[in-house]
């Protein structure tokens, strides 16, 4: 039984009565990318790629690695492993007749040396489409499971309780923008004591490598603290004197 809703199919199965443990019920929900929107996916990155046949390596992965990006963020949250990974087969396929298609009086060997390369740095992957320069092509295997975290039962984005929502979805009415995607990054929580941040605390946003030490006045350059975290760690750092 099961349906499918905004790109997902929603199904339940039943488990062997090992596998639900203390549920009473043996039927196990498990959440993927619907058949449908996979084909769509699968058949816009052929297309794009059919397009390219003229192209230089460089625009054609410059075009697809936005639609693999966001297309693997979006089902990042459900079973998508198996799925990705069969993409990713199927792009491979696809760029290696695209590849051959180019030279066809050449080996597949020198056809793979020119396009593949053995080592991308951070991957252990064997084989990755890509340039000489660093340039490669992202795949869908690659984006990082993401465990959907449910709202509260009783949590509302009009409770006031703007701490939650903002570091949930990192915006809320009336809170810095810096303020509130600071907390979704950091999950609510100090960057210095690792404790969650609480109604009636004194909060500063700090610069990770301070300002007078040349640190950018950028977002990766910022976290969130307690007041008294900030003290601490400004007086440790050198930069008290010069701390909002």
């Amino acid at each position: 039984m099961g349906f499918d809703f905004l790109g997902f199919t929603i199904r339940q199965y039943e488990v062997g009565k090992h596998q639900h443990g203390k549920k009473k019920s043996n039927l196990m929900t498990i959440i993927k990318p619907s058949d449908e929107k996979v084909k769509l996916h699968y058949q816009k990155l052929a297309d794009t790629i059919d397009r390219h046949q003229a192209s230089k390596q460089i625009d054609l992965i410059k075009e697809l690695n936005p639609i693999i990006k966001g297309w693997s963020n979006y089902y990042s949250a459900c079973c998508s492993f198996e799925t990705f990974t069969d993409l990713d087969y199927k792009i491979w396929s696809k760029l290696r007749r695209w590849a051959k298609r180019r030279h066809p009086n050449k080996d597949w060997e020198w056809v793979t040396k020119k396009y593949w390369r053995q080592a991308v740095e951070g991957r252990k992957d064997k084989w990755v489409f890509s340039l000489t320069d660093g340039l490669y092509l992202e795949k869908h295997s690659w984006t990082p499971h993401k465990d959907y975290v449910k709202v509260k039962g009783d949590a509302s984005p009009f409770n006031g309780d703007w701490r939650y929502w903002s570091s949930k979805m990192g915006s809320y009415p009336d809170v810095k923008v810096e303020v509130a995607k600071l907390l979704k990054t950091q999950k609510g929580k100090c960057a210095i004591c690792g404790l969650h941040f609480q109604d009636g605390d004194l909060w500063e946003v700090d610069h990770i490598t301070p300002r007078s030490k040349k640190g950018k006045n950028t977002l990766s350059n910022k976290q969130l603290l307690h007041r008294h975290c900030h003290d601490v760690k400004s007086r440790n750092d050198g930069s008290y004197e010069g701390c909002a």
